[in-house]
């Protein structure tokens, strides 16, 4: 059960740092709440590998062109890591940088996205019958 590991250190990580509080400590709750985060991301590293093995021996077995499942594979891990750097961010009191991270991530997906949209128009164009 690993989410008991991950609710364990986080909670963990929780009362560190409200106890840091009580002590007036709290210049340390930022560097803890990053030291956290990146232990529970590098924790589940190895079941993202899983994920993404999974996904390519779908896609093999669904015939689907790899650069589509790459593509989407990059689209996912975009928005997951601009998702924690902007918690990140949030939790050190910089919503403005918190949201143009946001912003990064949802323009390099938008950029990531154009050719496989592309690719979705011209299929659905070459369905319709030709105009004369």
């Amino acid at each position: 059960m690993e989410i008991i590991q991950i609710v364990g250190i986080g909670l963990c990580a929780t009362f560190l740092i409200l106890l840091l509080n009580q002590f007036k400590m709290d210049k340390f709750n930022l560097a803890i709440t990053v030291f956290i985060s990146c232990v529970l991301f590098l924790f589940l590293l190895d079941k993202v590998q899983y994920l993404l093995d999974e996904i390519q021996k779908l896609a093999n077995q669904a015939n689907i062109k790899n650069v589509y499942v790459e593509t989407l594979l990059k689209i996912i891990g975009i928005a997951y890591i601009a998702e924690f750097g902007s918690q990140i961010t949030k939790d050190a009191g910089q919503g403005a940088i918190a949201s143009k991270i946001e912003l990064g991530g949802k323009i390099l997906i938008l950029v990531l996205a154009v050719p496989i949209l592309t690719a979705l128009i011209e299929t659905i164009l070459s369905f319709l019958p030709k105009v004369s």
